[in-house]
């Protein structure tokens, strides 16, 4: 009866089930809607609390504008992980960097320090001393024509140069054709090599002969004829107005006239000879060179310390300019330079008054008495005028000075060249280590002293532009000027 009874009783269950289902329906739809209804309630009192009322005026016009314009800002999107890639992944590092997205832009806080201000351009290279401007005066006679291979090979049968320098990609080579006097061609490659060394990949490929005399040779002849038919360039230490020898810094600013200061040698020309009649009485000692005596003696009367010790000192020209000009006018003394017919590279922009005092090579004594009793009743001005010539040198012909000035003037001429210079056959490679080895004692000591040990990072100081024919006149008038109005107080005082 039991077992007959149960499915009679899990039939009315069933139904007793059946009959509460819309209740408990109802009752869950209840409470889901009085949950959700808290949660928009909640949402709607948050954002009314972030909200402020914009009053409507012109500014808040403006900027409502102005915001509409731009849009809104985007959404940040998810955290990017910049660190190192862990051991997790399977990519390397430059995979996973290649397949991340872009990098997106990072807002700065307000509270930021400001950006740092962009690095200054490097500053302009400065402008070079005004005696660059002869560069371009040197170099005139081939700037239409230029400089075949021909013409350069030419000067080794006209002129008979000492030796041949041709630069290629940077190195040098070196053809000797003569013996120069002492160690003028070991130093003056010397001084090419390290240039070559202070601007490395600046130096142009050329080619040129440079002889090592004092004298210039190559003739100017007919100046309006040197456009169409120029003669062959030759390099060295100096020039005049009759020749047209390129000038390129001499020797000694690598060699021994720094150490060794060159009072004056007599016999190497006639008028230092008749500068030593000046001194018949005997009460002037003018100091001339004994070179016999100085090298039995090791050099001792030629130390540069004890040459500046007289308020006045003379330079005037041996067989031809002399090096011995740019350390008398270093020594703070007014320099008393009897007129010279030679000039080296720099020597064109000093003035007289200026930077010296002018002597007359006619009348030697009488103009060397007038300019010391001047001197001695002007002593400021005196002083003045040594002043500004040692500054002149200390300044501007420094070696930064003379390396640039080297720089130009082969830039300059290597520009002029028709044809691409090559090693020639009888050339040898020359280097600083070549050159060390080969020397010995003082010549050694200032080879090592004067190397250059490191490349300039800057460039080379701005040449200036070439003078125009006018300007050029003016400057030449100017000097004659000074030297004849010392002529002229001489005249009046002397009775000459």
């Amino acid at each position: 009866m039991e077992a007959a009874a149960a499915p009679k009783a899990l039939s009315r269950l069933a139904r007793s089930l059946a009959a509460a289902e819309p209740y408990y329906s109802g009752v869950f739809v209840f409470f889901a809607a009085l949950v959700a209804g808290a949660l928009v309630s909640a949402c709607w009192m948050s954002v009314s609390a972030r909200l402020q009322v914009t009053p409507i005026t012109p500014v808040a016009t403006q900027s409502i504008a102005h915001n509409a314009a731009t849009g809104p800002k985007p959404a940040p999107g998810p955290p990017r992980f910049t660190g190192v890639v862990g051991a997790s992944t399977n990519q390397t590092p430059s995979a996973a960097a290649s397949s991340a997205p872009p990098p997106r832009e990072v807002p700065v806080p307000a509270t930021a320090p400001p950006a740092p201000a962009p690095a200054e351009a490097a500053a302009p290279p400065p402008d070079c001393p005004s005696y660059f401007r002869w560069i371009h005066e040197d170099l005139r006679p081939w700037s239409a024509a230029g400089v075949t291979r021909d013409a350069v090979e030419g000067a080794r049968r006209l002129f008979a140069p000492k030796f041949r320098v041709t630069v290629v990609a940077g190195r040098l080579y070196v053809a000797l054709y003569g013996r120069c006097f002492q160690t003028r061609a070991a130093f003056t490659q010397w001084g090419i090599l390290q240039l070559l060394r202070r601007y490395p990949c600046r130096v142009p490929d050329l080619d040129l002969m440079f002889d090592c005399e004092d004298l210039p040779v190559v003739s100017a002849g007919d100046r309006h004829q040197l456009s169409q038919a120029p003669p062959s360039p030759l390099f060295r230490y100096c020039g005049s107005e009759t020749t047209l020898d390129i000038a390129f810094p001499d020797w000694s600013f690598w060699g021994w006239a720094p150490y060794a200061y060159w009072k004056g040698n007599p016999k190497v020309g006639a008028e230092r000879l008749l500068l030593l009649r000046c001194n018949a009485s005997g009460k002037r000692d003018w100091n001339a060179q004994d070179w016999g005596k100085e090298v039995r003696h090791g050099f001792r009367g030629s130390d540069l310390s004890k040459q500046c010790t007289h308020r006045y000192k003379i330079y005037i020209e041996g067989s031809a300019w002399s090096i011995s000009e740019k350390y008398i006018l270093a020594c703070d003394s007014m320099t008393l330079l009897v007129t010279p017919r030679y000039y080296d590279f720099f020597s064109r922009s000093l003035m007289p008054i200026q930077h010296y005092w002018p002597v007359r090579d006619d009348n030697k004594c009488a103009s060397i008495k007038y300019a010391v009793d001047w001197g001695n009743s002007h002593k400021q001005l005196a002083q003045r005028i040594g002043k500004q010539a040692s500054n002149f040198i200390q300044e501007e012909l420094s070696m930064d000075h003379v390396y640039d000035y080297m720089l130009h003037l082969l830039t300059e001429y290597a520009k002029l060249l028709k044809f691409k210079p090559t090693k020639p056959p009888e050339a040898v490679d020359v280097c600083s280590e070549s050159l060390v080895c080969q020397a010995e004692g003082l010549e050694k000591k200032f080879l090592m002293k004067s190397m250059v040990m490191f490349a300039r990072d800057a460039g080379p100081c701005d040449l200036p532009p070439p003078f125009d024919p006018h300007e050029l006149k003016l400057l030449k008038q100017r000097k004659e000027n000074s030297i004849k109005q010392i002529q002229m107080w001489e005249q009046r005082d002397l009775g000459s």
